[in-house]
């Protein structure tokens, strides 16, 4: 099983450096969780940074996979997760999700580096252009 992070998904959806990376988990549908928090995040981005459309086109690439809702348990074991790891809110639910499903977890994101159960690749900076 895998989650792909918010980071991922937004990497992918935007054809970024590392897409590529992400690719392999999110095509891979039968085996693919996406957390209710990663869809709040990447709607929230996408809206905000181009379209309705273009956000509601992102949930529904994501809901290819099986969509988890944060439930009581996944709550709880998140603040064990953030308390223990220093990890923000989303992110320990995200973990927490992840481990509950016996996933992996792909991501970008720096917080995740080195914990165990995680597939992390750094994110590559845009070059800028004079």
């Amino acid at each position: 099983m895998n989650v792909v992070d918010s980071s991922g998904w937004l990497e992918y959806l935007d054809g970024g450096k590392n897409a590529d990376f992400f690719a392999p988990a999110i095509h891979d549908s039968d085996h693919l969780i996406v957390p209710t928090i990663c869809i709040y995040e990447v709607f929230k981005r996408v809206l905000t940074q181009r379209s309705e459309q273009d956000a509601l086109r992102a949930v529904g690439v994501m809901s290819s996979g099986t969509v988890i809702d944060l439930d009581r348990q996944l709550a709880m074991n998140a603040a064990q997760i953030s308390l223990e790891s220093k990890l923000a809110m989303a992110d320990s639910m995200i973990l927490a999700t992840a481990q509950a499903h016996k996933a992996t977890l792909w991501t970008q994101d720096e917080h995740f580096n080195g914990l165990a159960g995680v597939k992390h690749i750094k994110k590559e900076k845009p070059v800028d252009t004079p």
